[in-house]
């Protein structure tokens, strides 16, 4: 996260936890947490003076872990948004981030079937595909990710607590790896793989024609 703070007075060292403040525990593998914290960005005070908050949001040392877990959900309900995996989509978000749209995301009439692997450059993934077409041409295109990560996030050994923590400690340490492109003659069409191990594949598909 870059923070770009404009004419802002200081000599520009760490910004630092206020004395004497305390920050509780960060949990990233428990339920999302709604919380509701009143809008408005506290200004310091001047000896005995105090300014009315201006607009805006300001996060409080007491509300950091539950930002960061918010944060760490958030990133991954977007993998598996990619994915097609709407169940587990709904159990990294809150109700007020759209939970509820997400729950029912896998029904069929979506057109997206999550419980799809392919293994592409050497890596196998998990996700759904879709056929459209594109300039005339019926295209298959797959979404996923690395198998492993996948389950971490759909899983993670029990239905209510995903296993953020390991999926992000497994990305971080192998991101370096992951973002490359090429042709999989196998899957017969390109591959990117992207850093946060994802994969997008294209191939064109043959469509009989049938007469009426």
């Amino acid at each position: 996260m870059t923070v770009h703070a404009l004419h802002a007075p200081g000599d520009g060292s760490r910004l630092d936890l206020p004395s004497g403040a305390h920050v509780a525990h960060v949990d990233l593998d428990q339920v999302p947490r709604q919380e509701n914290h009143f809008p408005g960005i506290e200004r310091p005070t001047q000896g005995d003076q105090t300014f009315d908050p201006l607009p805006g949001c300001q996060v409080r040392a007491e509300h950091f872990a539950w930002f960061q877990e918010t944060l760490a959900h958030t990133d991954a309900a977007s993998l598996m948004a990619f994915a097609g995996s709407g169940l587990a989509t709904a159990r990294l978000l809150t109700k007020r981030q759209g939970s509820e749209f997400f729950k029912t995301f896998e029904h069929p009439s979506a057109g997206s079937v999550q419980d799809i692997a392919h293994t592409l450059l050497g890596d196998e993934f998990a996700g759904t595909d879709h056929i459209f077409r594109l300039n005339g041409t019926h295209v298959e295109a797959f979404s996923g990710v690395q198998k492993d990560l996948f389950e971490y996030l759909a899983e993670g050994g029990d239905v209510q607590s995903p296993q953020v923590s390991q999926w992000r400690t497994q990305t971080h340490n192998r991101r370096s790896s992951w973002p490359r492109t090429g042709w999989d003659s196998g899957w017969g069409g390109p591959v990117s793989i992207h850093q946060d191990g994802t994969v997008l594949a294209i191939r064109p598909v043959s469509v009989t024609k049938t007469n009426r």
